[in-house]
């Protein structure tokens, strides 16, 4: 995912089928804006192309989706950015992938982390396709991405996803740590690659974040779930709303051996967003 490997030409698949070491079921991202075939990307959208992106805004059209393609192009030359793949989240109505980008920023190295969520319809083309990433590892930007999703009071947090957020909103670090895996991590994807890895670190980074009552409530919008990781993509909602809009973000939770986390990557440039969710409240209501 997100675009379909039959509708590039046959050298090019070929190619990145053998950089990828076998046949596609879906053409990357990155891989697909590199083939310079915009016709198969284009024809990867069930109609015309719509995209959004945090600094380019709705980005709709044949027309609107070339220039986009052109200018990421020529950004990640003149940056010499290297795509490091991340994971991939793939069922009937979404996919999400996972990127790590590499980049020549003006002061040195950069890492930016970005997760995309494409809408699929029954023929596996996308609807519309969501990127998320944080501004401010490459321009010191920061602010809050207006949602880009309607939230569904009726979708919930599955499994040890949904424990994780009833035990955050009930800002109980105990529970928040049992959820998951002894080794396992959580990381903050704001102003660059933040992680917490252990038991005592977990303790430590959600004690500081709970410490002040600052949970941030979830209205969740759309799940993404394999059953071995899970995204949630959401709007965050400030108790004062007039002083603080929502935002949009999203989380992706990878399930370990033993059925708890094993790592928690949130993609939200509202600090500390991503952590807690509306659950706990809904779920008396069930």
């Amino acid at each position: 995912m997100p675009f379909i490997p039959e509708l590039f030409s046959a050298p090019v698949l070929a190619r990145i089928e053998e950089r990828r070491h076998g046949r596609l079921t879906g053409v990357p991202f990155f891989d697909g804006l590199m083939t310079g075939e915009l016709a198969a990307l284009v024809g990867s959208f069930a109609g015309e192309p719509e995209v959004y992106q945090p600094v380019r805004g709705r980005i709709k059209g044949a027309s609107a989706f070339a220039r986009f393609v052109t200018d990421t192009t020529t950004w990640m030359a003149e940056r010499d950015v290297a795509v490091e793949d991340v994971n991939f989240i793939v069922t009937p109505s979404r996919g999400v992938e996972e990127f790590l980008l590499h980049v020549d920023g003006e002061a040195g190295p950069v890492e930016l982390p970005m997760a995309l969520a494409a809408d699929l319809d029954s023929d596996a083309r996308m609807t519309e396709l969501r990127i998320y990433f944080s501004r401010w590892p490459l321009s010191r930007v920061r602010g809050i991405r207006p949602p880009l999703l309607q939230p569904d009071p009726d979708l919930h947090a599955p499994d040890v996803v949904g424990e994780y957020h009833r035990a955050l909103a009930a800002g109980d670090v105990d529970a928040v740590v049992a959820a998951f895996e002894p080794d396992g991590s959580v990381s903050a994807l704001v102003d660059g690659v933040e992680t917490y890895r252990g038991t005592d670190q977990l303790r430590a980074f959600y004690e500081l974040l709970l410490s002040g009552g600052g949970e941030i409530p979830l209205e969740l919008c759309a799940v993404t779930d394999d059953g071995r990781a899970c995204a949630l993509e959401y709007n965050t909602v400030s108790r004062e709303q007039i002083q603080s809009p929502p935002g949009a973000g999203i989380a992706v939770y990878l399930r370990g051996a033993s059925g708890k986390l094993a790592a928690a990557r949130i993609y939200d440039p509202r600090p500390g967003a991503g952590l807690t969710s509306n659950d706990q409240a809904t779920e008396g209501s069930r």
